[in-house]
């Protein structure tokens, strides 16, 4: 007998899960809060959709912290290499960048989505827009509707609701205190892949806000990566700083304080460095003697001048330290609504292998709601497709034992 499926949750993870269980001939509805399908899957695709990464399997999937173990039968069963030929299924061609990082040869979202929605509307998925869940209901889920409230009573369900970043775009994690009140542990949702407050002064932050800091090599717990960064009114961001956010948000946690660690020249040895900066003309000007010593200018000059006032003062030796580890104190992570993901959700305890909330029997989750984060470079969307997919099995799996 045919088995009903509600899915909330409109992103990638409920709609491959969609996918999955309507393939396997069950009658699926996908219940979407938003006027449309996968926004944030859209937003990201603005910029070119990082759809996944092409580095050594083993490497990639340890890219999800403490949650990797658990991450790994999942991402085993949907590879980044399963990611790119479901795409091109979809008519989507990607190719590999520079930095291993796989994207649509047409560098958009928008028809991947279109192509995605069609091959579920051809699977009979009934999809349902603005549909808000707002609680449990007697054996049954309850929507508010323009139409008004709905209860719906599935053979089984599977949330996929995100996390809390871009709440504008659906995210709310308005579904944390409804599973909580269910016994379900959620672990606090905080900002990931975000930028920092920096205590800038007010002469600093007019005149270098939005200025990227090129060529620059940083450093935290998380490693050293190479790249630009940008300076913000706030403070720091981009794809540079959110490789260390994880590192810099849970020092800011254990010990109150954190500090970002740049390499100003990172083409230039501690030795040689010194060497050149001590050939300077000691009566030119600060200015030109890093310009003439050191190639800095601009925004890498002034912030030196910012975070170390008596760097003038400094010898050669001890100037040329401080370029090649310059620190930059961070106050906090910028608010979770502006990250690009979030860390935290239903705990991996709550759940059994089969992606099923252990307190609420027939009821999966799947995506951001889960307790993991990941870098940007195509891990968070591969992730989400994987649990997705690994959550519709799961369904399968239990509906078969009932």
């Amino acid at each position: 007998m045919t088995k009903q499926i509600a899915i909330i949750g409109g992103g990638p993870a409920g709609l491959m899960a969609a996918e999955v269980l309507s393939a396997a001939g069950h009658s699926v509805t996908v219940y979407e809060a938003m006027p449309t399908f996968g926004r944030k899957f859209l937003l990201a695709g603005k910029s070119g959709l990082n759809i996944t990464h092409s580095e050594d399997f083993s490497k990639f999937t340890e890219r999800f912290g403490s949650a990797s173990a658990r991450l790994r039968p999942a991402l085993e069963a949907f590879r980044p290499d399963d990611v790119r030929a479901w795409a091109a299924g979809l008519g989507t061609e990607t190719f590999v960048g520079t930095s291993g990082r796989v994207f649509p040869k047409a560098m958009k979202a928008s028809p991947l989505l279109r192509a995605w929605l069609r091959r579920l509307e051809a699977q009979s998925v009934a999809l349902r827009t603005r549909h808000r869940w707002v609680g449990f209901a007697e054996n049954g889920y309850r929507f508010e509707t323009p139409e008004g409230p709905v209860t719906v009573r599935p053979d089984a369900a599977l949330m996929a609701l995100g996390g809390a970043s871009w709440p504008r775009l659906g995210s709310d994690a308005a579904w944390v205190p409804w599973l909580s009140a269910k016994g379900v542990e959620v672990a606090g949702l905080q900002p990931a892949n975000c930028g920092f407050d920096v205590a800038w002064s007010e002469a600093f932050r007019e005149r270098f806000a939005g200025e990227p800091l090129k060529s620059v090599s940083t450093t935290s717990d998380a490693g050293t990566f190479q790249g630009e960064f940008v300076v913000s009114k706030h403070g720091i961001e981009g794809s540079l700083v959110y490789a260390h956010s994880a590192a810099l948000r849970d020092r800011l946690f254990s010990q109150g304080q954190a500090a970002l660690t740049v390499d100003l020249a990172p083409g230039r040895t501690l030795e040689r460095l010194g060497r050149d900066l001590a050939r300077q003309d000691a009566k030119a000007s600060f200015s030109n003697r890093l310009r003439k010593g050191a190639a800095l200018e601009g925004v890498k000059t002034a912030l030196l001048r910012e975070l170390v006032p008596d760097a003038n003062r400094m010898s050669p030796k001890e100037l040329a330290g401080l370029i090649k580890a310059l620190q930059i104190p961070v106050l906090r992570p910028r608010p979770i609504a502006e990250a690009i993901s979030s860390a935290g959700g239903i705990a991996w305890s709550n759940l059994d292998e089969n992606y099923m909330l252990k307190p609420l029997p027939g009821l999966f989750a799947a995506g951001e709601m889960l307790d993991w984060e990941a870098p940007t470079g195509g891990y968070l969307l591969t992730a989400c497709l994987a649990t997705g997919r690994s959550a519709a099995r799961g369904v399968e799996a239990w509906l078969g034992s009932q």
